[in-house]
């Protein structure tokens, strides 16, 4: 009898479901995808609902029915997961891998953050897949990071241990944002007036970009003449196209700022683990600004550490494309489990 394997990436905008088969039983470690589903996330009251959907689609789709359950999982989860239960950051699920074993009749399911998902992938990444923006010096065995704008901002960290690396998952989407400039200072004096505290995540995301953009249009109301924007709270697919089709200039200064920014962090993600083996830059927003990524903000700002800015540029640094990259890494934890 077949086996399977079912694992996903669970997102606060879209779910993306897979389910695979170990076509040569547990010693093989052979995995052929045979069906993928793609979700709005929230248009489900829970995940348990979703899943019930997929398992059913993927019955239907099949030509050779099975009553076998998966004999593994693994779900990337947008959200802090302690005890094998998550919450979302940006949905109201509440997910626990022992009620999906339950109800599923899954014997191995785990929980993991997506950015931990992602760092999973790194080593199997191909060249195709990473556009470098600096190439730095390698050192084998020394500290990754990954990081990632997009619904939210998400981190994690690679460590080496014996032989391989480890991923580790992190909240540091939700440290301090630390303004650099007379402008940046006056950003997170008026974020600060309307959130109190004032995370990374309030910048570097798809509403962080909303919130950059409505301080330029207020900020810069005065001089640039142009009829202010009301948009929705994540409006950051709309500020870009606004900035890479129509040239509208508060547009395409918040994308600046937004790299600018993004820049610095990353950088700062990169002294505080010494990462000298890589930086990733990951996230659904990094693709489609590319352009404004690799003008050079972005880069000056991440070497910009003072009496440390040598290094720097000895570090190398790299934008992931691959869209699926934590679904990717899902299924690398989703073979693990079910081998172990």
């Amino acid at each position: 009898m077949s086996k399977h394997l079912i694992y996903g990436d669970l997102g606060g905008t879209k779910t993306i479901l897979q389910i695979a088969e170990l076509s040569d039983g547990l010693g093989g470690g052979k995995v052929c995808e045979q069906f993928t589903h793609c979700y709005d996330s929230r248009t489900y009251n829970t995940f348990s609902d979703m899943l019930k959907d997929f398992l059913y689609e993927f019955g239907t789709a099949r030509t050779t029915r099975t009553t076998s359950s998966p004999i593994a999982a693994c779900f990337a989860v947008a959200g802090p997961v302690i005890a094998q239960k998550a919450k979302l950051t940006n949905l109201p699920w509440l997910i626990d891998s022992a009620d999906i074993t339950s109800e599923f009749s899954i014997p191995y399911v785990k929980l993991i953050n997506d950015f931990e998902a992602a760092a999973l992938a790194i080593e199997i990444l191909p060249s195709d897949d990473l556009v470098t923006f600096q190439t730095g010096k390698v050192h084998e065995e020394e500290m990754r990071v990954v990081l990632g704008a997009g619904t939210g901002m998400g981190v994690a960290w690679l460590t080496w241990q014996e032989d391989h690396y480890v991923a580790l998952s992190t909240e540091a989407g939700h440290i301090d944002f630390a303004p650099t400039n007379t402008l940046q200072i006056k950003l997170f004096e008026a974020l600060q007036n309307k959130f109190g505290h004032v995370s990374v995540e309030r910048l570097l995301s798809g509403s962080g970009l909303t919130n950059i953009f409505n301080f330029l249009q207020t900020d810069l109301a005065a001089i640039s003449g142009l009829a202010q924007k009301n948009l929705d709270e994540d409006s950051g697919a709309t500020i870009t196209t606004l900035a890479l089709t129509q040239n509208h200039p508060i547009a395409l200064k918040s994308l600046q700022l937004f790299a600018e920014i993004y820049g610095a962090y990353a950088g700062n993600l990169a002294l505080a683990g010494l990462c000298r083996n890589g930086v990733y830059i990951a996230g659904g927003i990094a693709p489609k600004i590319m352009n404004i990524l690799s003008a050079g903000g972005f880069m000056q700002a991440f070497r910009d550490k003072g009496r440390f800015s040598a290094m720097m540029h000895d570090i190398p640094v790299h934008v992931i494309t691959n869209p699926q990259i934590s679904l990717l890494g899902a299924k690398q934890e989703a073979q693990r489990i079910a081998y172990y």
